[in-house]
């Protein structure tokens, strides 16, 4: 396998990680979310689900083994209301956005393409979670500020994280 297939199978598997982790997440956010934002919370489950099933597909298609899920994750903070999950969904997508920017950076082609339109899914649903937008989605963790863990739910180290 060339440094190049080795680096894009790294940014794979990370990216399933985090989708792991993001849907896990939001079966956290959609037992709290209020209900009027309960098919917004639907929908991007089922996005994010879709996604992680065609990452399992790709790392297969390149030879590896795909990472698992792991049964729980710790999330960021406390989700304990409407309030709380609407502020776990803007996070969950802000921290897969930063793993698909780095799968951006590793993949060519197709892929590269994929991943940008991940990015920017996950960047838009973020900006409807939070009522607004950021600059750069996913590059809070370029700034020193903290970035996923290996207990959050949507990290992007092959455990995934919130």
């Amino acid at each position: 396998m060339s440094e190049a297939t080795n680096e894009e199978l790294t940014a794979l598997q990370a990216v399933l990680a985090a989708q792991h982790a993001v849907v896990y997440g939001y079966g956290v956010v959609g037992g709290r979310v209020g209900e009027g934002r309960r098919a917004e919370a639907r929908a991007a489950y089922d996005a994010h689900r879709a996604r992680r099933d065609a990452l399992v597909r790709e790392v297969r298609g390149l030879g590896a083994e795909p990472v698992a899920a792991s049964a729980g994750y710790a999330l960021p903070f406390a989700v304990a209301d409407s309030a709380a999950a609407v502020r776990l969904a803007a996070e969950l997508e802000d921290r897969v956005a930063g793993v698909y920017s780095d799968l951006v950076r590793a993949a060519v082609d197709a892929r590269r393409a994929d991943a940008a339109a991940a990015l920017r899914e996950a960047a838009v649903r973020a900006a409807r979670w939070r009522g607004g937008s950021v600059a750069f989605p996913g590059l809070a963790e370029r700034t020193g500020q903290a970035g996923p863990t290996a207990t959050d739910p949507a990290t992007a180290s092959g455990t995934p994280a919130a």
